[in-house]
């Protein structure tokens, strides 16, 4: 199924249902109103949500409306647990790192002002959503503590990325409208790992189209470090890390492997970045991510 939340004003919004083809929704009000809520109490709300959805795409669904990406918060507005998969320098492996979680934005939130000499840049990253993850769990029994999965454009400024100060280096976080439960994926779930592209544009110019199952380390693994010494509790949102090209970081730096200099410029004020992943049907599975700059800037530090 395919979960989204509504903006109604709250800090937490409303849950909806989407259709499978992000077409209409329907309010789950009479389950749960909230994500949390249904991530809380998994086994209670799923089947309840799952009929709905179910209800939903045939078309018998009495009160569907109209799905808005652009009226959507963040699925999960505010994250118990916000654990990026960053690769130290001289790592062989990215390794989960606490960020901050306590404020996740919608696919089209305008991003606030930031100092330009900080070298904003975006980040395409796959997502997992959890429920409960017990302490020292070994990866299968991890990854069987996704619940959903979403898209991330995870902003970084790399100048105080540069200078060790990761908190202040990931301000701001846009995720993809709707979340989707594993079985949405089909055979493209696979050992922790999405099989499926990941196309990233800027200024509706194509930017990369990621293969996102060689880019990112699998989700079992990511989840058993990140529970090595502590439970992951229901609502905790695990990243993928950067997915290979889709960052302007990762084009420079391999322009300046290949030609000894970066001509790719880190993102500029007013510039569109839009990340979606689409299934082998051709449909977009999680809906687009389309997040600009604002071009007033913020003083330098």
């Amino acid at each position: 199924m395919k979960l989204a939340t509504l903006n109604d004003g709250s800090r937490d919004g409303q849950l909806v249902v989407v259709s499978r083809d992000l077409s209409t929704a329907h309010y789950a009000t009479g389950i749960a109103t909230r994500l949390q809520q249904a991530l809380d109490d998994w086994n209670f709300f799923s089947p309840q949500l799952q009929d709905l959805y179910d209800t939903l795409n045939f078309g018998k669904a009495r009160h569907a409306f109209a799905f808005d990406p652009a009226q959507c918060l963040a699925p999960l507005p505010r994250g118990g647990l916000w654990v990026g998969a960053v690769a130290e320098p001289g790592a062989t492996q990215p390794e989960p790192q606490p960020l901050g979680g306590d404020h996740f934005a919608g696919a089209c939130a305008p991003l606030p002002p930031f100092n330009w000499a900080d070298e904003v840049d975006f980040s395409a990253e796959v997502v997992v959503i959890t429920g409960d993850v017990p302490r020292g769990s070994p990866p299968a029994q991890a990854l069987e503590g996704v619940r959903l999965l979403a898209l991330a454009n995870a902003v970084c400024l790399r100048r105080p990325w540069a200078a060790g100060e990761p908190l202040s280096a990931r301000p701001f976080t846009a995720f993809s409208p709707v979340a989707a439960t594993p079985d949405e994926l089909g055979a493209a779930w696979q050992a922790g790992r999405v099989h499926l592209t990941l196309g990233v544009q800027r200024n509706e110019r194509r930017v990369a189209q990621v293969d996102a199952a060689a880019a990112a380390r699998d989700f079992g693994k990511l989840l058993a470090r990140a529970a090595r010494q502590r439970p992951l509790r229901a609502g905790s949102v695990v990243s993928s890390g950067p997915m290979g090209v889709g960052s302007a970081s990762a084009k420079r730096a391999l322009e300046l492997a290949e030609d000894g200099q970066a001509s790719t410029p880190y993102w500029q004020p007013g510039e569109t970045v839009r990340i979606e992943l689409k299934g082998s049907d051709g449909q977009s599975v999680f809906g687009a991510i389309a997040t600009t700059p604002s071009a007033v800037a913020t003083q330098p530090d």
